[in-house]
């Protein structure tokens, strides 16, 4: 079984490696506003990698959170074949899946590490079984998979090689889906899921019933401020290591962190209220921060326009 991120129809497997890239275009775009955004500002020679790097975690996703349409059995199966044919693109094997295809270019080419890819796919087969967190431990055991290796990956692909960086495009990772945690914890529980950790609920006193009536109160927004908190302490770590990305690429990564970041701060302005309001920029919204980071650092513009005129695309 195979399913099309971009419109749940199967994958056309005739594709070319340019079409496989812009398949994985297409499919950013259309799922990921914010995202899409900011890798649009990076040079013509890391754009496609990070479309490809976004479909193949978006390949994945819709597997295991469309929990309806298929059951867990399933789900499990799906993803082990899934990640069999992905470490048989990686190593040189024509696959029929584009979205494979062109992510095993970008693994190949910016040279991702094999364990991380393993360790994303541990934690999507976590999402067929697992699906409460008692303590904030056990659910780093689950982002270090689901974002900490993004990071990583995004790292292979701007240029930073395994280094001191590491930590920080970790902190990033998981700082950015905190706050997709906190912006979607009505559409999680849905799909059945909390990603808030119980210890948390608890010690605020707060109900798993609770957040099935969406309740916002006194205790909800104890809670909210506790786990913003949280993530944006991860945000300064991150912040930290945004030296290490070669000039003329460090710009789409700022704005990206700003635009997460963000989210923190529209829940806030939402006064807490993740249940009827979701917390999004307009695109206004987004060309205001993109200009904030620009006008915070001049000289990576420049860099980066001369790398645009200059960087063919993979």
């Amino acid at each position: 079984m195979r399913l099309d991120p971009a419109g749940g129809k199967k994958l056309d497997g005739g594709l070319t490696l340019a079409e496989s890239y812009d398949l994985c275009r297409r499919v950013q775009k259309a799922h990921s506003r914010t995202y899409y955004f900011s890798t649009r500002l990076f040079p013509a020679e890391v754009r496609p990698r990070v479309h490809a790097l976004y479909a193949f975690m978006r390949y994945a996703d819709e597997i295991v959170d469309h929990p309806h349409e298929l059951p867990l059995e399933a789900q499990l199966s799906v993803l082990e074949e899934f990640e069999a044919e992905t470490m048989a693109a990686i190593s040189g094997e024509e696959v029929p899946n584009p979205v494979l295809r062109a992510y095993a270019d970008t693994v190949r080419a910016c040279d991702i590490e094999k364990k991380t890819i393993a360790a994303f796919m541990h934690s999507m087969k976590m999402d067929t079984r697992i699906f409460r967190y008692p303590t904030y431990e056990d659910l780093e055991v689950y982002t270090y998979g689901s974002a900490a290796v993004v990071g990583l990956m995004m790292c292979r692909v701007v240029g930073v090689a395994a280094g001191k960086a590491d930590r920080h495009a970790e902190a990033l990772g998981v700082a950015m889906q905190l706050s997709n945690f906190l912006r979607d914890i009505g559409e999680d529980w849905r799909r059945g899921r909390v990603y808030l950790p119980l210890e948390d609920l608890a010690h605020f006193g707060y109900t798993q019933q609770d957040l099935a009536s969406g309740v916002v109160d006194e205790r909800f927004v104890a809670l909210m401020r506790f786990e913003i908190e949280r993530a944006r302490r991860l945000y300064a770590v991150a912040d930290e290591g945004m030296g290490y990305i070669p000039r003329g690429r460090r710009f789409p990564v700022v704005v990206a962190r700003e635009l997460y970041a963000a989210i923190l701060d529209r829940i806030e302005a939402h006064d807490y209220d993740v249940f009827s309001h979701r917390a999004q920029i307009s695109r206004p919204g987004k060309l205001l921060y993109a200009a904030r980071c620009a006008a915070r650092d001049p000289r990576e513009i420049a860099d980066r326009i001369r790398y645009r005129r200059t960087s063919p695309a993979p």
